[in-house]
């Protein structure tokens, strides 16, 4: 990266934190503290516009050696649908096919071959070639996070999200991914929640179980 570049992505943050810090509680609460999963959809479309926002605010969240091996199919047509539904568990199957959007996350075991250009910095190919176990561990990793990134991002654009990891993964390689380095990872139904479908939010565990300050 040359002396301008840089420049421009320093004086850039600092722009940015100039204008904003951080976010108040109302934000916070609806990413985070009471965000909820959902199960029922109203019949409310998502718009091509709305996927490029999505897709948009995902693809910025960062990746190892900014590798972003995620690759992402929306399924919005009735067509597309009728495609998933066999791939999926019981329990799945009536509420995909009521969310007006569900997207198949999947990763891409060649995204190793796509670093020259997307991490010009140093070459970092030699570590993957031939290393299957590790592209294999590190595709997996950082696709979970950029479908965790869809899911914050599809919040903050106000709609619901119910991720689901219920289906059959290889059914879902032949039906979406056949014939390339593709695999799945999980399923996000995404569009406006019937809040009269919700659960109970499940408990999570306080601080002191499962953390440590050092």
């Amino acid at each position: 990266m040359n002396d301008i570049a840089i420049q421009e992505a320093i004086e850039s943050v600092k722009a940015l934190r100039s204008r904003i810090s951080s976010l108040e509680d109302n934000a916070l609460d609806l990413l985070f503290r009471e965000a909820r999963t959902h199960n029922g959809w109203s019949d409310r479309p998502i718009t091509e516009e709305q996927i490029q926002l999505l897709y948009e605010l995902t693809i910025s969240g960062p990746t190892t050696a900014n590798s972003q091996p995620s690759r992402f199919i929306f399924c919005r047509s009735p067509e597309s649908k009728e495609r998933l539904i066999p791939c999926l568990a019981p329990g799945n199957v009536d509420k995909t096919r009521a969310a007006p959007l569900t997207v198949i996350i999947g990763y891409d075991m060649a995204f190793w071959e796509h670093l020259p250009r997307m991490f010009p910095h140093k070459d970092m190919t030699a570590m993957y070639k031939g290393n299957e176990p590790y592209i294999d561990v590190n595709g997996l990793r950082n696709s979970s996070l950029q479908g965790a990134y869809l899911i914050i991002a599809a919040r903050a654009m106000g709609l619901d999200i119910g991720a689901m990891s219920g289906f059959n993964h290889e059914a879902i390689d032949r039906e979406f991914f056949s014939e390339t380095s593709i695999k799945s990872n999980f399923l996000c139904n995404v569009g406006y929640g019937d809040t009269n479908a919700l659960y109970n939010k499940l408990p999570r565990f306080e601080f002191e179980e499962i953390c440590k300050i050092i």
